[in-house]
């Protein structure tokens, strides 16, 4: 490899495609050489912005030696075929979330990821959060004792403002709506913290009269008795992030950016953090520090990813059984 990493940009088709781009010829270890998309008019007009190659064939993109690694926004429908491919050519991969559309195809593109050893990293952004990072801190540390219950409420106005791209309501393309895509960091987070559910109850609904869900929950139930929440929409205004987890000692809540919380450590009375020190790397830079220092992802990796995809079919099998439904 040479000293940078040589990133082929992969489809632009997701919203946060050109911020992916961008960040990475900002990263001083990287540099874009190529673009690939499913829709070429598009890719072309990429490629010249990035001033880079379009490939009208992936398969001669992936043969081309000089590139070492893809990043992938494209539809998530095209997700299997695509890592798949890249990981036999032992490309590293980075991609958006979720994973895939069925744990079939999560399980065939990890088994495809591990056999070629290639460093595979997910875009699990909140897991970044300063916030998060304390709050997992104090978690870890058994501050509030043995977790019984997590709520996360992650909402957009996509919907009812009209600024989500037509394709995001395309069940074909995306799996569903607003679970399988913003509902996606909810979900990653409670696993974080909770691990695996037993099961998954879903209220899936329908606000703006579009073909996927605008407006959904979640409820995730342990074998330990835990509860989980994800709660998820692109149908809410001035609706800020907020986590709510609760202990057998304690409660910690993030909203607007502050921590508060309060255990025996507290004397039991409500601290409130607004500065944080804790820190980890963007997905993007944990991505191309993990193939420039040959190191293991151990916070974006594809077991994660293969979870994710786990927890979300059955919140979806869930919403069309009227069902809980086991993981």
């Amino acid at each position: 490899m040479s000293e940078k990493v040589r990133v082929a940009m992969i489809s632009g088709w997701h919203v946060h495609a050109k911020g992916y781009a961008n960040y990475l010829a900002a990263n001083p270890n990287c540099e874009i050489v190529a673009v690939w998309d499913e829709i070429p008019s598009r890719g072309i007009e990429w490629a010249n912005d990035l001033k880079c190659k379009f490939y009208e064939s992936y398969e001669e993109l992936l043969a081309n030696g000089e590139i070492d690694a893809v990043a992938i926004s494209s539809p998530t429908s095209m997700h299997a075929q695509l890592m798949i491919a890249a990981a036999n050519a032992k490309k590293h991969i980075f991609t958006e979330k979720v994973l895939a559309l069925t744990n079939k195809d999560a399980k065939a593109i990890r088994r495809a990821v591990k056999k070629n050893k290639v460093h595979f990293t997910i875009s699990f952004p909140h897991k970044t959060d300063k916030a998060v990072l304390l709050a997992k801190e104090i978690v870890d540390d058994k501050k509030l004792g043995t977790l019984t219950y997590m709520r996360v409420r992650n909402v957009h106005s996509g919907s009812i403002s009209d600024w989500l791209p037509a394709h995001f309501y395309d069940k074909s393309q995306c799996g569903g709506g607003a679970m399988i895509d913003l509902g996606a960091h909810p979900m990653y987070l409670i696993n974080w913290f909770l691990g695996m559910p037993k099961y998954v109850s879903s209220a899936f609904t329908n606000v703006t009269d579009r073909p996927v869900e605008d407006n959904a929950v979640s409820l995730l139930e342990y074998k330990n008795g835990a509860i989980g929440v994800s709660e998820t929409g692109f149908v809410s205004i001035a609706d800020p992030y907020t986590i709510e987890i609760s202990g057998t000692k304690g409660y910690l809540r993030i909203s607007g950016g502050v921590l508060s919380y309060s255990c025996p450590e507290t004397d039991n009375k409500k601290v409130t953090v607004k500065e944080f020190t804790t820190f980890c790397p963007q997905a993007l830079d944990y991505w191309i520090d993990s193939i420039v220092n040959d190191t293991p992802n151990e916070k974006f990796g594809i077991d994660d990813a293969v979870s994710l995809t786990e927890i979300m079919t059955a919140a979806y099998k869930s919403a069309s059984s009227g069902k809980k439904a086991r993981v």
